[in-house]
């Protein structure tokens, strides 16, 4: 017989049952029940009967959604620790100080949010009087990610502290006279307290997950013990629409990662208006964690709800909150209990019986302020509960109100993202409200005043005793710096003398100089590889059975090439990680170890490696956020340039992110052409951000997969290695030098360009008598930020001559620079060359084809070199125009 219309066979139907009597014994009961009391009496009890497997352990899927209360019931709390009105005070002076710093700010129209510590405010005070634990105590302490639009909140409480003066407070977003304070989480302006930028929507949470996961990795390779470190990310809900947000959610459930909790405001309000108008972002959300394996805790209502639910005998009043979407419930917080008592009670029949036994006062406090996020118990429960939780990460989903304690001119409006100040009356309003000891005298020339208790108060003296007792203040960055021997010469010595006869990629001279690295007995163990998936394309594979990729469960399984020399190894303290397809994933772990140095005093060497066109183009973000983080370690673009990678085409081909990397200050950027000049950078790059004095820099290399036979270092090149330029051959060194009065020409090459250059110094001396000298231009960045020195100097008045400038300086001849680049790269030095300058590259789409025929296409070969090269000549008048033509012709063009 076949299966009713619409109804599709499940994997029940797959397995055979041992006991049919007893199956239709519960279907039945369950009709049975469904008949007697309702539909919505079976419901209820399968989803308890559901609720009770889970918390048994029973393997059945979980359910994606509980109902829209409280996780932890208000019997179910534990006792409250703290002094909860001393806490109360605290709060009051920093969502006063909060608000009066941005409104005090708005006259010189620099900005500030204040509505979204307004709501937040008992999410974050209730964890700095108990949780979140500093970095004077044992250990690392916790890793705060703070949301970017609360920083108002965290300077307030800094000042509460004496840690921020008032000064200070009033140079909030002025940071040019050097006594202000950044707008957002920056530990590049203010680095003594901020940890993490987080004010890029998205990043935040993506590298708290990298973080708590980075702890681990730190733990399980025994360099620190990191048990007592704890994760902390805030969040908006709005925050989460961003893909970042949620991209690695899986990875945290996976790893068993329940050193991390995410905690998301969730006042149902973005930057424009209701986060989900017409649906219900809090249990989306929920069921978005919950799919992931997230352990979910929702925080929604206060306490004034408890006797509301405690009437709801049937479930009328649970089911009308499924159903009312975010847009409308936000509409309740600002209206009437007239408006309230008709359009949500009036639903139905059963809550309009409830509501009759609600006063009007009861009714106007749960539906306008009311909210689990603004309750410090419900806070501290949800916070006590994620501790104990073992095997899983957790969210805790907190309901609140935007713009709480502001009035009622900010609360859950939809502009409020948008509204920088309060007036005088409003802030006595809210003076009241809060209960401040603050006089209408204080208001002097209508100026708001900041507050504060005094350094010997009782609430000054409590936060610093509580703060004491979690191992110090929070947030703080602090940094003792450790500085790393430089490792023995002979890990470079390979790359130095070169590869012989022998055929050697400069992606392949990369990894082999890092592999020497990790074998050096003070520093091997602190190398941190990093790649998405693509080891065995950058020649990797060796690393694998050495050093181990990790995985906090080791190896459950045996690998399919067990018996080979290169099988793919998991170890729980392996050291090689492998990302899988993320290059936003591999980046947020780069961030992590990057800044190991100063989140647990263990300065680790990481470098990532990866298709070049998928870093500085496709997670360009994160490179600024590393910049901001302080972070120090090795970038590879590999596969570099927009020809080298034979038959990948338009989405692989990278001509532009050198020029992208040249806009972020703090990274290095270098385009080798050879091993030896690898070597060269890398050494000197671990001694600027490792050694004695370190810099807060980070390098970009890149490097390429076409094999060549690398040279060996030349003498005295190193300072132009570093500096970005040396010449490498000159034209007289040729077996057949042209004659002493033949017409010149400089030729500038990076990375395999100088392979073409080279070729086209062989034709030009053959074919057209030219001499050609080349060299070779490690970094056009480089070149160009010295030279902006230079410059800036000058305004100084002292007089300084660019590098570039000076490394030229005698040379007659015209300058011809090419790199497998868009022009725009080499052209960056081009305003301090003193010579005729011209410049070929690859600008365009990339297209597949073959080395040859891609060069050829973008007139970047030696060829087409030569021709440019006569054509800059005959401009002079040092050769024949006819000399253009006829090179054309020769050469196929």
């Amino acid at each position: 017989m076949s299966d009713p219309v619409g109804k599709l066979p499940s994997e029940l139907d797959q397995l055979p049952d041992r006991d049919t009597e007893e199956t239709a014994e519960w279907a039945a009961s369950l009709d049975a029940v469904a008949k007697a009391a309702g539909t919505r009496r079976a419901e209820y009890l399968l989803r308890r009967t559901l609720q009770h497997a889970e918390a048994a352990g029973l393997a059945l899927p979980k359910l994606l959604e509980t109902d829209y209360v409280n996780t932890i019931p208000t019997s179910a709390e534990p006792e409250f620790p703290g002094d909860m009105e001393m806490e109360a005070k605290i709060t009051a002076w920093n969502r006063w100080n909060a608000a009066a710093m941005v409104t005090r700010g708005s006259k010189y129209g620099v900005g500030g949010h204040i509505a979204t510590f307004a709501s937040a405010a008992w999410l974050y005070e209730t964890g700095f009087q108990h949780f979140f634990r500093g970095k004077e105590a044992d250990g690392s302490g916790d890793q705060l990610y703070i949301q970017g639009h609360a920083s108002p909140g965290i300077y307030a409480r800094a000042f509460l502290d004496g840690r921020v003066s008032e000064q200070q407070l009033d140079n909030f977003r002025q940071e040019s006279g050097g006594n202000g304070l950044p707008s957002y989480p920056h530990p590049r302006r203010l680095p003594w307290l901020w940890e993490f930028p987080t004010v890029s929507m998205g990043l935040g949470p993506l590298s708290a997950i990298y973080q708590a996961r980075f702890n681990r990795y730190l733990q399980n390779r025994n360099i620190k013990d990191t048990a007592n470190s704890h994760v902390w990310a805030f969040l908006g809900d709005g925050e989460m629409d961003e893909p970042e947000s949620t991209a690695a959610l899986a990875l945290a459930s996976r790893e068993q990662l329940d050193n991390l909790t995410f905690v998301i405001n969730c006042n149902l309000q973005r930057l424009d208006g209701p986060v989900r108008a017409n649906f219900r972002v809090v249990q989306e959300l929920e069921a978005q964690f919950r799919g992931a394996g997230w352990n979910v805790i929702k925080s929604l209502w206060g306490s004034a709800w408890d006797e509301l639910f405690q009437l709801d005998t049937t479930g009328a009043l649970v089911r009308r909150l499924r159903e009312v979407p975010d847009a409308q419930f936000q509409t309740y917080a600002t209206r009437d209990v007239a408006y309230i008592r008709q359009h949500f009670f009036g639903a139905n029949a059963e809550l309009v019986q409830l509501a009759g036994v609600l006063s009007d006062a009861k009714i106007a406090e749960c539906f306008h302020s009311s909210r689990g996020g603004h309750e410090p118990r419900k806070v501290y429960a949800a916070y006590k509960a994620a501790l104990e939780h073992k095997g899983a990460p957790t969210v805790i989903l907190a309901q609140t109100v935007k713009g709480y304690t502001l009035g009622a001119g900010f609360e859950s409006k939809n502009a409020n993202h948008q509204m920088k100040k309060l007036t005088i009356d409003e802030f006595k309003d809210m003076r009241d409200l809060l209960g401040l000891p603050i006089p209408d005298s204080a208001f002097a020339d209508g100026v708001v005043p900041y507050g504060h208790p005094g350094a010997n108060s009782p609430e000054v003296r409590y936060l610093n005793e509580r703060r004491a007792a979690l191992g110090g203040p929070a947030p703080a960055r602090k940094v003792e710096h450790v500085a790393l021997p430089a490792p023995a010469d002979r890990s470079f010595a390979p790359l130095i003398k070169g590869s012989g006869k022998q055929e050697m990629a400069t992606t392949m001279a990369f990894v082999r100089l890092v592999k020497d690295l990790m074998r050096d007995k003070e520093t091997g163990k602190r190398w941190v590889p990093i790649v998405p998936d693509e080891a065995r394309t950058f020649g990797m594979e060796s690393l694998f059975p050495s050093a181990g990729i990790y995985s906090p469960l080791g190896q459950t399984y045996e690998p399919v090439d067990r018996d080979q020399l290169m099988y793919y190894k998991e170890a729980k303290d392996g050291q090689i990680l492998n990302e899988g397809i993320t290059e936003a994933g591999a980046m947020a772990d780069f961030i992590a170890a990057c800044t190991s140095y100063a989140t647990h005093g263990e300065p680790m060497i990481p470098f990532y490696i990866f298709y070049s066109m998928f870093g500085w183009q496709r997670t360009a973000d994160q490179m600024w956020q590393l910049a901001d983080q302080l972070g120090k370690g090795f970038i590879v673009g590999a596969t570099a340039g927009r020809t080298t990678l034979t038959g990948e085409g338009l989405q692989h081909a990278d001509g532009h992110s050198h020029l992208i990397a040249s806009t972020n200050p703090a990274s290095l950027n270098y385009d080798p052409a050879f091993a030896y000049e690898i070597a060269v950078i890398v050494k000197d790059g671990l001694r600027r951000m490792y050694g004695e004095k370190p810099e807060d820099v980070f390098y970009y290399l890149t490097v390429y997969n076409e094999p060549k036979v690398q040279p060996a270092m030349p003498e005295g090149v190193e300072e132009g290695i570093l500096k970005g330029l040396y010449r490498f051959n000159e034209a007289s060194s040729l077996e057949s030098a042209p004659a002493a009065d033949a017409p010149k020409i400089q030729l500038m090459a990076s990375g395999t360009a100088i392979h073409w250059a080279l070729e086209a110094q062989q034709l030009l001396a053959a074919d057209w008598n030219v001499a050609a000298d080349v060299w070779s231009a490690t970094s056009w960045g480089e070149l160009r930020r010295e030279a902006l020195e230079c410059d800036e100097a000058l305004l100084r008045g002292e007089v300084r001559t660019p590098y570039v400038t000076r490394a030229l300086e005698g040379v007659t001849s015209p300058v011809l620079a090419v790199s497998d680049w868009m022009r725009q790269v080499p052209d960056q030095i081009s305003q301090w060359v003193e010579q005729d300058w011209t410049s070929l590259g690859t600008d365009g789409f990339g297209l597949s084809d073959t080395r040859e025929g891609a060069r050829r296409h973008f007139g970047v070969d030696a060829q087409s070199i030569v021709v440019a090269a006569l054509a800059q000549l005959a401009r002079r008048g040092e050769v024949p125009a006819s000399a253009i033509k006829e090179a054309r012709e020769r050469y196929g063009l």
